[in-house]
Formats: C-alpha cells, sequence, structure tokens
C-alpha cells in the first residue's frame, strides 16, 4: 500500500516562492517509479503540472510548469515542486500522484495514489 503526504502549501504574494514537499512510503517499491504533481482550482479540471522517474531520474514538465516550476527527487521516497515567481493563475490544490511506469506520464488516469493535497493561494 502506498502512501503520500503532501507539505508546503500555504499563502503567498505573487512573485513569492513555495516549496512542495511529497513523502512516498510504501510497496511494492516499482509502484512509486514516478511521481508527479498534479493541481487542481475550484471549477478546474486536475491539470498536469511536473513528474519525476527514479532512479532514472527523468523530469516531465507540463505548459504550465514551464520556466518557474521545477521538480527534483533527492531519493526515491521524496519529490519537490519548486515554485518560483508565482502568480494568482497558479491557485489551487497541488496533489502528489504515484505511478508504476505504465500510461503517459501526463495523464491522471497513469496514476494509481495520490495525496490529499495541499492547498497554494497567491494573492496579487
Amino acid at each position: 500500500q502506498v502512501q503520500l503526504v503532501e507539505s508546503g502549501g500555504g499563502l503567498v504574494q505573487a512573485g513569492d516562492s513555495l516549496r512542495l514537499s511529497c513523502l512516498a512510503s510504501g510497496q511494492p517499491s516499482f509502484k512509486l517509479h514516478r511521481l508527479a504533481w498534479f493541481r487542481q482550482a475550484p471549477g478546474n479540471e486536475r491539470e498536469f503540472v511536473a513528474a519525476i522517474t527514479w532512479p532514472d531520474d527523468s523530469p516531465w514538465y507540463g505548459e504550465v510548469a514551464k520556466g518557474r516550476l521545477t521538480i527534483s527527487r533527492p531519493n526515491a521516497n521524496i519529490v519537490y515542486l519548486q515554485m518560483n515567481r508565482l502568480k494568482p493563475e497558479d491557485t489551487a490544490v497541488y496533489y502528489c500522484a504515484a505511478g508504476s511506469g505504465v500510461g503517459n506520464i501526463a495523464t491522471r488516469g497513469s496514476y494509481d495514489d495520490w495525496g490529499q493535497g495541499t492547498q497554494v493561494t497567491v494573492s496579487s
């Protein structure tokens, strides 16, 4: 069973930075091959932000992430999302997800396990 616990969200001003963390645990380990971040704003679909694989440490980014958001994974069980120059449109609940590596890396259905989410609110 896989467990994902996100942290690091909060209320910030436009232009600030935040780093989100996700602590992943559980077995079998292949279910943690991919760790990803998705986000969902009120009234919107959950959208792909970024993902990274282990042990090959290959990052993938969605359009919303390019240039300002960086995903990193120092070991098999922790993934970070560094968010810089935040904008009000980044306001959303950010979810960590884990997947074994089957399917499109940017698709919700490719992930079997999800965290509870952490709220990020960016004021203008």
